[in-house]
């Protein structure tokens, strides 16, 4: 591997997150208005034609059917639980407080990476996720007050659909395009949510066509960014820098919503940065001793 697929990687991760971060504010507007398989369904319908008109302009849509569909079939019913979940945590938590709870995803998609990918996990690696939990746990509060509330625990179940999603990412990507993910991730979570929320869907209004707009945009190009993080980098190497939504989350949470961290927030944030730091070094020394 070219030294510096796995920066590539981390780089791709850390755009993906900042799209996500501004995705998710949109989702949580939203959320406040309709139910949340209608907001997940509405992710994906905003989406799709981005998504269309991507794979046109690259020519990929013989690709689109030369697929795993089984793997498909199960990123598309993951995706509709993690969005659906997600936006109903959303509706009830500040993102921070979200995003926190959220973070059990890397650990998850590191202990998966090493039976489902055969993945060889360094002490570096494991080290830094460890003491990003333990910085999760710190914003948490000692008493783990909230992550058994309802909402807490829609977004915890979010978390590990969407690391199971992101080791399926990691497998498909091996022999399907980046075009038929896309493609059919959004397709799937269009209908799956739509159809099910259905029977319970809200007119939309005409005051949140930018919401839609922006969640549109995002949506896509944050797909896009990690489609080809986890495409360059190992599942298990990039994951943890997931940790910087907590950054964008508390600054959106002050701007918006006028939210501040209190000092447990804040210590937690700080250890949670200090891993990343961390692992962005040691990612950096081992590419160049295995590549002088």
């Amino acid at each position: 591997m070219n030294r510096r697929q796995p920066l590539n990687g981390i780089a791709a991760m850390l755009l993906a997150v900042a799209l996500f971060s501004v995705m998710d504010t949109g989702l949580k507007l939203l959320s406040t208005h309709y139910p949340a398989l209608q907001v997940a369904a509405l992710r994906a319908m905003s989406s799709l034609p981005l998504v269309c008109a991507f794979v046109l302009w690259r020519g990929a849509v013989r690709s689109l059917f030369r697929v795993r569909w089984s793997l498909h079939l199960l990123r598309g019913v993951l995706g509709i639980g993690m969005l659906a979940l997600f936006a109903y945590g959303l509706r009830h938590l500040p993102l921070a407080e979200a995003y926190s709870i959220f973070f059990v995803a890397p650990l998850v998609i590191t202990v998966l990476s090493v039976p489902m990918l055969g993945e060889r996990v360094s002490k570096g690696r494991w080290w830094a996720v460890a003491v990003g939990l333990l910085g999760v746990l710190v914003v948490l509060r000692p008493t783990g007050e909230g992550i058994f509330t309802l909402s807490g625990l829609a977004i915890l179940v979010a978390a590990v659909c969407y690391s199971v999603s992101a080791i399926t990412v990691r497998i498909v990507v091996r022999t399907d395009s980046v075009e038929s993910q896309l493609f059919w991730l959004m397709t799937m979570v269009a209908l799956g949510a739509g159809a099910m929320a259905a029977p319970q869907w809200v007119a939309i209004r005409l005051d949140d066509a930018w919401i839609l707009l922006v969640v549109a945009i995002t949506g896509f190009l944050g797909q896009l960014a990690i489609t080809q993080a986890f495409r360059f980098g190992e599942a298990s190497a990039i994951a943890p820098f997931e940790y910087t939504a907590l950054a964008w989350g508390l600054l959106i949470d002050w701007s918006l919503w006028n939210t501040l961290p209190d000092a447990w927030m804040l210590a937690g944030a700080g250890i949670i940065v200090a891993s990343g730091v961390y692992l962005v070094r040691h990612e950096t020394v081992h590419a160049e001793c295995e590549h002088p």
